[in-house]
């Protein structure tokens, strides 16, 4: 499995960035999704995960009622929509692919990782 995240950039507080990751491989739809987050100097945290079937989803707290994740299992792509961000939303921001079908949100549940793209938020 290969994923590439892509959509990062820089965007003033308050605004909006729509990331999305390409998946290769036929298990993409097996599998839950998550979206991960490292700024520097930090440990990389849990964001938002997604169900196989797209019937359950998991928001870290810093980001429940701004971060929006989807997936749309026939383009082998997932989102997240990012809205009112804030400049302690910036980070690294990494697509991954779990070994489990359940919702789980710490790093080691997850054994395929895109390269990452950077989220910056200026105040």
């Amino acid at each position: 499995v290969q994923l590439q995240a892509s959509g990062g950039g820089l965007v003033q507080a308050g605004g909006s960035l729509r990331l999305s990751c390409a998946a290769s491989g036929r298990t993409f739809n097996d599998y839950t999704m998550g979206w991960f987050r490292q700024a520097p100097g930090k440990e990389r945290e849990f964001v938002a995960a997604i169900s196989w079937s797209a019937g359950s989803t998991s928001y870290a707290d810093s980001v429940k009622g701004r971060f929006t994740i989807s997936r749309y299992n026939t383009k082998n792509t997932l989102y997240l929509q990012m809205n009112s961000l804030k400049p302690e939303d910036t980070a690294v921001y990494y697509c991954a692919r779990s070994y489990s079908q359940f919702i789980l949100t710490y790093v080691k549940a997850y054994a395929y990782w895109g390269q990452g793209t950077q989220v910056t938020v200026s105040s």
